[in-house]
């Protein structure tokens, strides 16, 4: 269960992807705490860092508890996204990570994220330079390809590998599927065989059985889980669970996630001020109570709320 990204020991196998506008603080600190055996942070621009962008401060801000923690950078140019992940070395994270993976259009229109995927010799040189300016381990975030006609994993994988990467995480999704249809676990199987260092599966991982099933059948080191945490940070409980005793665990109770909606607005207002974290509260409480009974209902009445008593009031 335990895994080495080079020089940092997890406890487990089991690691919260990055989501921009979920994986903040507060969040990343639930799922530690449910078990996660490594958090990733939001991606944060290179660019942003070198001009100072205020908005990098928060995304960049990282506490004890949570560690080991992967801070994830993004940017399409080798000096910039190296002498920025220099700059920031001394910060309190563990791995940098490189998003090769994000498919969202303006960052692919600045040929950044997922636009790698179709340019493997450049997102090589990106991560050669990192790991020169570093000492941390650096890592790659990766997809299968980024269309059906341009499948590059696999190469880009021992590319990776060959520019001195500690280890690969593969979502076996093209760019053009976002998050459509089925993952492709073949692919991920694929780059498994194809190199030595550790490689993390992404992709359609919703429990401690197909984390299981995962494993089983690409033989990667890990898993990542992203989509499925939202709202269910005891997803990291469950799937360790699982994969150490072969036993599902009960799902949370309502009081449970009560208190956790409650504990995570906390948290939020701490970290942000109570005007935006019950804005952001409103996404969270949605996918908290997804398929409750009465939860479509009590979506509409959420977005109207403005206040944390507004909040604790709603779901008492």
């Amino acid at each position: 269960m335990k895994l080495h990204i080079g020089d940092v020991e997890l406890n487990n196998n089991v690691v919260l992807g990055p989501m921009a506008g979920v994986c903040d603080l507060p969040f990343r600190l639930l799922c530690k705490e449910q078990g996660a055996g490594l958090v990733c942070t939001e991606m944060v621009s290179a660019k942003a860092i070198m001009y100072n962008n205020r908005n990098t401060k928060e995304l960049l801000t990282t506490d004890e508890r949570e560690r080991p923690v992967s801070l994830q950078l993004f940017g399409s140019d080798p000096e910039i996204v190296s002498s920025q992940a220099a700059r920031i070395e001394d910060l309190p994270f563990d791995i940098l990570d490189l998003n090769m993976g994000c498919p969202v259009p303006k960052v692919v229109n600045n040929g950044e994220g997922s636009a790698l995927m179709k340019k493997p010799e450049l997102a090589s040189r990106i991560a050669e330079a990192c790991v020169k300016a570093i000492s941390k381990p650096v890592t790659a975030k990766i997809r299968k390809g980024f269309d059906e006609d341009t499948i590059t994993a696999v190469d880009l994988a021992k590319r990776l590998e060959d520019s001195g990467v500690s280890a690969v995480i593969v979502h076996g999704r093209t760019r053009q599927e976002f998050y459509s249809g089925r993952a492709d676990w073949d692919i991920i199987r694929r780059v498994k065989e194809a190199v030595s260092i550790p490689v993390i599966g992404s992709g359609d991982v919703t429990d401690g059985p197909s984390a299981k099933k995962m494993i089983d059948t690409t033989g990667v080191d890990g898993v990542m889980i992203a989509r499925a945490a939202r709202g269910n940070p005891w997803i990291f409980r469950e799937v360790v669970h699982f994969l150490e005793t072969g036993e599902e665990l009960p799902k949370p109770t309502w009081d449970e996630k009560r208190e956790m909606i409650l504990r995570h607005a906390r948290m939020l207002s701490d970290f942000k001020g109570e005007y935006i974290a019950i804005r952001e509260m409103r996404k969270h409480v949605s996918w908290y109570t997804a398929g409750m009974p009465g939860s479509a209902k009590l979506r509409g009445r959420i977005n109207e709320m403005e206040t944390m008593e507004a909040l604790m009031a709603l779901i008492d």
